[in-house]
């Protein structure tokens, strides 16, 4: 290789990379407490690209399922959980199943934390455009001697301890009722939503510590939406279409993908949920939470956003390769096309070569693509006539990952590996590209790196180097366990069935091609055990997350994708033959044979978080929601209200939840004399932003983008807040507070 040279800012980088290694390494070593004390706390159309898009079960007069796996429609309005819910009455006599449904917050805090997905330093949660929902559905045969859950949960993946601590309280609550092998946690995997909520090192550290207000408010939220759903049992149908979306999704990685067989190479694909950039701060479902959006919001005609009877989930499927960026890779610097191997530009390098969606803007982007997504969701819900009948059934395994032999043939064989990154992890994708200089399809390592790393974290194994090639290893965190190991040896391989419809929950992110291996081995392992014309469709980001899964022949390319796919190059051929075991299991009707394997850790002293709570103060002479900038006097359709108040850090309303919101757009009703609640913080017109000052001084300013539906009238905007206060030698208390609204007029012309 030719000799290395650094620019200035790369060697200023460099020292702050030392610099900031270091201060890991000391706070990894000192900064531990309990998970119970780390925090004060109280407390699905399935829509794929072309050709043919796998679309999800639609209940009887609901919506169908998203992404990968259906959508799903309600067919009863919410109610509340109780403390103890009596099991629901079972009809016997009816041909379809019993069904509930059931959503409910999982937001989490939306300021001082990371947003987890770009792994992007400084990318903060400053305030929120969208709430973030866990979606659940229930269904149960006629006698209910078999049940099975689907959860899509609006947070870029569900980590191992989410689901662990999930299952513990359902398990508490239920009993043996709801279990691991038929509960699947799905993630969509916006990467708008908050971090903090996972216990393997490599996580905590992107993270920045683990929060434990922030795993709270999700694991309340997903067991809140799994109680509404069994307390709303009724019985219905469900029914599954096809369809082909357009326009939606192009593949990032092509070069990599043409490495495949070209007689695979026609067929669907999912969608990543990035058309929110690694520049945006608002917490957000980005498209396909825009999908749902525009789904629910048709169907409860009459609620705001999160209210209402009728839940739509576009949950993940294989959508490792997949991007929403649909103009694809530029150069930011001339314009020209970055479509190559290593995805960089002749002038600048990776960094600015960049991904573009569809819009103007990131937000306009997101729009776009949510409503294709919804467009055609909602014409296979309506012309659905194929109903899923027969029996339920699930299975489930616990396997080490690190120590399965892959039978390539008859004869040989292959191991997978202990986890490693590659170097082309470190260099992001088009969609959301690295912060240091490194490139996609990196096939050697860097000198100065692999000493860097050697040196404060020692040296990766020969024997894991050998396993991982031709992946040039950057971090080997199969061998660093200290103080947890870094990433997961034990992982979840699970299938449940509904009659015809199988859906394989998958702990990562499958590539397009991944997936469709993956779909026609379980469905050939079923056919050859009497279960003919099996529908197959994944889920992704289930369970435990354990970044991306390639093909053989992808992974040879070593771009981003193959780079993530930590357990080596015979990753997917490990996790069919798992999934090959389960699929005959069910077929056979031998799953209780089946041993659970090596139940996974459950880690009780992570880091906590590296931004501290402190108090909140206010500017001499005001007091918090006061008024800083008011909205002007009148406005009219398609203008954006802006008012800015003294405010407080919102991360204290995700452990004081006395305001379900941010904000309120109220109208005036002369006749009844009352103000009417038209717009909250989960209204996609809304949005909100914290500004954080210094000393506990904050502001937070409420915008209101008025649509074309908006009714001429007189309006108002509120804001709604906890203060944390903490007198001398007392412990903190938050205090909630609502603002003074501001008036004004919206007309429809001048």
């Amino acid at each position: 290789m030719a000799k290395r040279t650094f620019s200035g800012f790369e060697i200023f980088l460099i020292f702050l990379l030392v610099l900031m290694t270091g201060i890991t390494v000391a706070l990894l070593s000192l900064l531990f407490i309990t998970s119970g004390t780390i925090e004060n706390h109280t407390g699905s159309p399935s829509t794929q690209g072309p050709p043919a898009t796998q679309g999800p079960p639609a209940t009887q007069g609901s919506a169908a399922p998203q992404n990968s796996t259906p959508p799903w429609g309600p067919t009863t309005t919410q109610a509340s959980p109780t403390p103890s819910t009596p099991e629901p009455t079972l009809f016997q006599n009816f041909s379809g199943y019993h069904i509930g449904v059931g959503r409910a917050d999982c937001t989490g805090q939306v300021s001082d934390i990371n947003l987890m997905g770009y792994s992007k330093t400084g990318q903060y949660a400053r305030g929120i455009l969208t709430r973030l929902y866990s979606r659940a559905f229930i269904m149960a045969e006629p006698d209910g001697s078999n049940r099975v859950v689907f959860v899509s949960i609006d947070i870029g993946m569900v980590s191992q301890r989410l689901r662990l601590e999930v299952l513990s309280r359902l398990q508490n609550k239920y009993g043996s009722l709801y279990r691991r092998d038929n509960v699947i946690l799905s993630g969509t995997h916006t990467h708008s939503g908050p971090a903090g909520y996972f216990q393997y090192t490599t996580f905590v550290i992107a993270s920045e510590g683990f929060s434990n207000r922030t795993f709270e408010y999700m694991v309340t939220g997903i067991v809140q939406s799994i109680e509404i759903a069994h307390t709303n049992m009724k019985p219905g149908k469900i029914f599954i279409n096809k369809g082909t979306v357009d326009g939606a999704q192009i593949n990032r990685s092509p070069t990599s993908y043409l490495r495949n067989p070209q007689s695979e190479r026609a067929s669907w694909f999912a969608i990543h949920p990035v058309s929110m950039k690694n520049t945006n701060h608002l917490v957000n479902s980005d498209n396909v939470g825009y999908a749902s959006y525009l789904f629910e919001q048709e169907k409860n005609k009459g609620y705001l956003p999160g209210e209402g009877p009728y839940v739509a989930a576009f949950a993940s499927s294989n959508l490792g390769d997949v991007s929403p960026n649909v103009l694809g890779p530029h150069c930011t610097n001339t314009g020209e096309s970055c479509e190559n191997a290593n995805s960089s530009c002749p002038i600048g390098g990776p960094s600015v070569c960049v991904a573009v969606g569809p819009g103007q803007d990131m937000f306009e982007s997101t729009q776009i693509i949510g409503r294709i997504i919804y467009d055609k969701a909602k014409e296979l819900y309506e012309s659905a006539s194929q109903e899923v009948t027969g029996p339920l059934a699930s299975a489930h395994q616990w396997v080490n990952m690190t120590d399965v032999t892959v039978w390539l043939n008859s004869t040989h064989t292959a191991k997978t590996c202990k986890p490693a990154l590659g170097y082309s992890f470190a260099a992001g994708t088009v969609d959301g590209f690295g912060t240091l200089n490194f490139t996609q399809g990196m096939m050697e390592g860097d000198s100065f790196w692999d000493t860097l790393r050697d040196q404060v974290l020692g040296k990766p194994s020969e024997e894991i180097k050998e396993c991982h090639k031709p992946k040039p290893v950057l971090l080997h965190t199969g061998e660093l366990l200290k103080p947890h190991p870094w990433h997961p040896d034990i992982v979840d391989v699970q299938i449940v069935t509904l009659g015809f419809l199988a859906i394989t929950a998958i702990p990562g992110e499958f590539t397009t091609m991944s997936g469709r291996r993956l779909r026609q081995a379980v469905r050939e392992e079923f056919e050859a055990y009497g279960m003919l014309n099996m529908t197959v469709v994944i889920s992704g980001l289930c369970n435990v997350y354990t970044h991306y899964i390639t093909t053989y022949e992808e992974y040879q390319a070593q771009r981003y994708e193959a780079a993530s796919t930590i357990y080596g190059p015979h990753t997917l051929s490990a996790y069919i033959q798992l999934f090959r075991v389960l699929a005959k299991a069910i077929a056979t009707g031998t799953v209780a044979n089946l041993s659970s394997g090596p139940e996974p850790p459950f880690f009780e002293e992570l880091m906590s978080p590296l931004i501290p709570n402190i108090v909140d103060r206010v500017p001499l002479g005001t007091t918090f929601g006061d008024i800083l900038l008011p909205a002007n006097s009148t406005y009219r359709v398609g203008e954006v209200v802006e008012v800015t108040f003294v405010g407080a850090n919102p991360k204290n309303s995700a452990e004081n939840r006395t305001h379900q919101t941010f904000l309120t757009v109220e109208k005036y009703e002369a006749t009844s004399d009352t103000w009417q609640i038209t717009h909250n913080d989960a209204s996609w017109e809304t949005r909100f932003y914290w500004h954080k000052g210094l000393l506990g001084l904050s502001n937070a300013t409420i915008q209101w983008h008025i649509p074309d539906t908006a009714q001429p009238g007189t309006y108002r905007i509120k804001y709604f807040g906890h203060s944390r206060k903490q007198d001398s030698l007392k412990p903190a208390v938050l205090l909630s507070f609502e603002s003074t609204p501001s008036v004004f007029e919206v007309i429809t012309t001048w």
